[in-house]
């Protein structure tokens, strides 16, 4: 007997490359999955026009605009409920997961980070940032780190990591337009055994 779809939640930032890869896998139907919400901590996200195209709600839900961090919690625990989201994943969102979501969906939200973790995580490091770091630290292979969340940026157990190797004329935009083919074909392909239930907390490296 087929398995029930899971209800997914995409939080996005940017341009939300990483949302469409997956939504794609799941037209094709290859992830027992269906988004129902994106969520975008910035009203110019590229990735509002993408999920208007696809027919997905999409809201906003800056903490600028909210009083107090409680409300603004509040206001993201209230929306995963009237959703009945059983999975959040993050795509390139670049605000910090509030602990009470952290905590009341433990085990249940997924981030892509475009290195090797540990390395070149932490706070401020996404987007060309993360590659002009590598470069500049003279590393020989960089990657795809794909984890569960804690309440640190870029901490929580790793899933799965995936190695690119740095070459000698690469430039940040270079190296990032390579780093993201692979996260392209690698998050939609965890998303698939995520909803299957096969997702095992242990690092992989391949």
């Amino acid at each position: 007997m087929k398995k029930e779809m899971k209800r997914l939640s995409v939080w996005v930032s940017g341009s939300g490359t990483n949302f469409e890869a997956i939504q794609h896998d799941i037209l094709k139907g290859k992830i027992n999955g269906k988004i129902v919400l994106v969520i975008s901590s910035s009203h110019d996200a590229g990735a509002i026009h993408k999920s208007q195209n696809f027919g997905i709600d999409c809201l906003v839900v800056d903490r600028n605009y909210f009083p107090t961090r409680e409300e603004y919690e509040q206001r993201l625990l209230k929306l995963m409920e009237q959703y009945r989201i059983d999975y959040v994943l993050l795509a390139g969102f670049l605000k910090l997961v509030p602990s009470e979501i952290v905590k009341k969906y433990c085990g249940r939200i997924l981030n892509i980070h475009p290195a090797l973790l540990p390395k070149f995580g932490g706070k401020g490091m996404y987007g060309l940032r993360v590659h002009e770091a590598v470069l500049q630290a003279g590393e020989k292979e960089t990657g795809v780190t794909i984890h569960f969340i804690d309440e640190e940026y870029d901490k929580g157990t790793i899933i799965v990591q995936k190695k690119v190797k740095v070459k000698k004329n690469d430039t940040p935009e270079i190296l990032q337009k390579r780093v993201l083919e692979v996260e392209h074909k690698l998050y939609p392909a965890v998303v698939a055994k995520l909803c299957q239930g096969k997702i095992k907390p242990k690092i992989k490296v391949l």
